[in-house]
């Protein structure tokens, strides 16, 4: 307990600098962008959140002065962007005075996220004055109707989310606003009908990711994610319809389509604490998709941003290992079979060069069946379904390691 102690006050001691230099001894990239979750509360309860948001149990706001202490320090470790995330950012108080410090302290990219249904009159103009390349106001929107989309998150959410959209883009921030649609077997065939549908507004982008099978989630019945032949449908309607590809060229990020469109290679496996994210109660995790508490800090509001930086990092260097030699462990890691760079790009982390390292950090047979089947046919496929079936996969059975524009079922 004694020894414990002892290391606690020595990280709380370190600088900057110092923890920075731990992290590179520890073989770990510096943290890029911190998703910063604000709040636990949600004026919404999607049947789909991963982080069960907006019930009676959900985390309160986190108090002002200690997201002001916790972005001041990420910037202070030179980090370039900030992600802000709840629940819903907009039930709290101070989510305007959090984005302005942002500003401030010159993050090169600033992230809300977001339902748009609290968006009111009267922040348009602060948002307006913050306005500037880096920053995005990510929107949720799971289909181009009230149908589609309030099945997910509850009747009137649909026109809700519109009412803010239309008043960022008479503001003039409808380049600014990115859609983030959760791709489910209900509203994976309105896809195209999104895109236009962005595009005739004139919003900046488009960009999916899978539904995840935990949280609210991995219980309800309402909603799952798409089969095999949906993506199959979605790639040939591609393969035909002129329109569909020119406005997706224009503003889509659609991973099943990134295969079919880029050839490029990133040999970079995954990046770990690059994206860290840290939850309103207090814990930080390396990954944004990696909720593994056995590879968290805890109590960071009490420790400090810099210190649990300096507590993780021979967890999570631990970790990275582990995700190195996985290739190695696949028997089918010899094989030849290539992944394009803007698969996983264009959600914001690298792909890496051969599948089997890319698979053996990603979550069960998620993206294999729903992504590389529909594309490619491998002999390796059955191999690789036996070992993600083995003890050897844990822990990422339960972390899909693929970051979109901070889609977690958001």
């Amino acid at each position: 307990m004694k020894q414990r102690s002892t290391q606690h006050k020595k990280d709380q001691a370190m600088t900057p600098a110092d923890v920075l230099q731990q992290l590179d001894q520890a073989g770990l990239r510096p943290p890029g962008t911190l998703t910063l979750a604000i709040t636990g509360a949600c004026n919404l309860v999607c049947c789909h959140c991963w982080v069960e948001a907006g019930e009676a149990t959900s985390h309160a706001h986190v108090p002002l002065r200690t997201l002001r202490r916790l972005v001041e320090e990420f910037a202070a470790m030179g980090g370039e962007g900030i992600r802000i995330t709840g629940g819903e950012p907009l039930s709290h108080p101070h989510w305007l005075e959090i984005l302005k410090l942002s500003r401030s302290l010159g993050f090169k990219t600033i992230i809300l996220q977001t339902n748009a249904i609290l968006l009111r009159e009267e922040h348009l103009a602060p948002l307006r004055e913050l306005d500037f390349p880096g920053l995005t106001i990510q929107i949720s929107l799971d289909g181009v109707t009230a149908r589609t989309h309030d099945l997910v998150r509850g009747e009137g959410a649909f026109s809700g989310a519109l009412h803010g959209i239309e008043m960022l883009v008479r503001e003039g921030l409808g380049q600014r606003i990115a859609f983030f649609f959760t791709e489910m077997r209900h509203n994976l065939g309105e896809i195209p009908e999104l895109l236009d549908f962005a595009d005739k507004m004139g919003i900046g982008s488009v960009s999916t990711g899978s539904m995840v099978l935990c949280g609210r989630a991995a219980d309800t019945s309402l909603v799952a994610p798409p089969g095999t032949e949906q993506y199959l449908s979605l790639l040939e309607r591609f393969d035909r319809d002129v329109h569909f590809r020119e406005i997706y060229r224009k503003i889509g990020t659609v991973a099943a389509l990134e295969w079919r469109a880029n050839d490029a290679i990133r040999q970079d496996c995954c990046t770990f604490i690059e994206n860290p994210y840290l939850t309103p109660y207090g814990r930080l995790y390396p990954c944004l998709m990696c909720h593994a508490d056995e590879y968290s800090v805890t109590e960071v509001f009490e420790k400090g941003l810099i210190a649990a930086f300096a507590e993780g990092a021979p967890l999570w260097s631990s970790l990275q290992h582990i995700s190195s030699c996985r290739a190695d462990e696949i028997p089918v890691a010899q094989g030849s079979f290539s992944v394009p760079e803007a698969a996983w790009d264009g959600h914001g982390e690298a792909a890496e060069a051969s599948w089997p390292r890319m698979i053996a950090a990603r979550r069960g047979g998620l993206f294999i069946s729903r992504y590389i089947i529909p594309v490619i046919s491998s002999p390796g496929i059955n191999m690789y379904r036996n070992y993600i079936a083995s003890p050897h996969f844990s822990p990422w059975r339960d972390c899909w390691v693929k970051i979109p524009q901070c889609g977690q079922n958001t």
